[in-house]
Formats: structure tokens, C-alpha cells, sequence
């Protein structure tokens, strides 16, 4: 009775019928569409969505390691930053102690060649003065021959040596007199 209620009603050439419409086909087409969405949503939306949902698990996710890589980022920018500092401190304070310690060598250097040209110095007027007393003996002796040989020339005689020696310091007692 729904049946032919339907299909007549669908079936009058006035009203709805007259457009085309159908009951049959549309009762057709309801029950089709309800079993391809039945179909459809337990084989094809429940893996879709599973995939959707996994995407946007994954792209939380990203967002969240990037934040947390920026924050990261961020600390261990400071930790860079105050590493160079101290390394900058450091560097400065070695180079102060190495240009200190350089200093300190430059001047015990110095001092040490003022002491080595101290002794050269009293070396060379040591042998200055022991050449000296040696050309003083020299020539004392060369005097003293010089002196026996014109004395011998001036008397005409052969002069001993006791009489030479009193010669001798006469002369050099003279000499060291004037």
C-alpha cells in the first residue's frame, strides 16, 4: 500500500510528478548512498582520518621540536657568548703575564750584560795596568842598561854591579821624584 501510495504519487503527470521525480528512484538512490557511506566509513574514512590524525600529531610535534630547538638555540647562544668573554679574559690575562714575564727577561738581560761588560771592563784595566807595570819593568831594565852602558862610556871604566844598582835607584828614585 506505501508502495503504490509512493509510485502514484510519483507516477501523477501534476505536481511533483510532472517535474519527473521518481519515488522509486529516490528510495534507490537513499539505499545506495547509505550503503556506500557504510562502505565507505569503516574501509576508507577510518584509515583517512587515521593518516589526518597522525599529520597533525606530526606536525604538533614538529612545532614543538622547533620551539624547543629555538629555545635551545637561544641557550646555546649564551653559553657561546660567555665562553668567548672568557676566553677573551683568559687571552688578555696571558698575553698581560707573557708581555710581564717578557719584560722581566728583557731586564734581567740587561742587567746581566751591564754586569758582563762590568767585568770585561775590570778585566781589560786589569791587563791594562798589569801591561803597564810589565813595560814600566821593561823599561826600567832598558834604563838601567842604557844607564850602566853610558856610565861605563862617561868614566871609561867597567861598571860592578853593586855600584850599578846604586846608579840604578839613584835614577829611579829621580824619575819617580819628578
Amino acid at each position: 500500500m506505501i508502495v503504490t501510495l509512493i509510485n502514484n504519487f510519483g507516477a501523477s503527470s501534476t505536481g511533483i510528478g510532472a517535474l519527473g521525480f521518481s519515488v522509486s528512484a529516490f528510495i534507490i538512490q537513499i539505499i545506495t548512498f547509505v550503503l556506500v557511506f557504510l562502505v565507505l566509513r569503516k574501509w576508507a574514512f577510518k584509515p583517512i582520518l587515521k593518516v589526518l590524525n597522525e599529520r597533525r600529531e606530526t606536525i604538533e610535534n614538529g612545532v614543538k621540536l622547533g620551539q624547543e630547538m629555538a629555545l635551545e638555540k637561544k641557550q646555546l647562544e649564551a653559553k657561546i657568548d660567555k665562553a668567548l668573554h672568557d676566553t677573551r679574559v683568559k687571552a688578555d690575562e696571558i698575553l698581560g703575564a707573557a708581555q710581564q714575564d717578557a719584560r722581566r727577561v728583557i731586564t734581567a738581560a740587561e742587567e746581566a750584560a751591564k754586569i758582563k761588560a762590568e767585568q770585561i771592563i775590570d778585566e781589560a784595566e786589569s791587563r791594562i795596568k798589569q801591561q803597564t807595570s810589565k813595560a814600566w819593568k821593561d823599561l826600567e831594565k832598558d834604563l838601567a842598561g842604557l844607564i850602566s852602558e853610558v856610565t861605563e862610556a862617561i868614566i871609561d871604566e867597567k861598571v860592578d854591579t853593586k855600584k850599578d844598582s846604586e846608579l840604578i835607584d839613584r835614577a829611579l828614585a829621580l824619575r819617580r821624584a819628578a
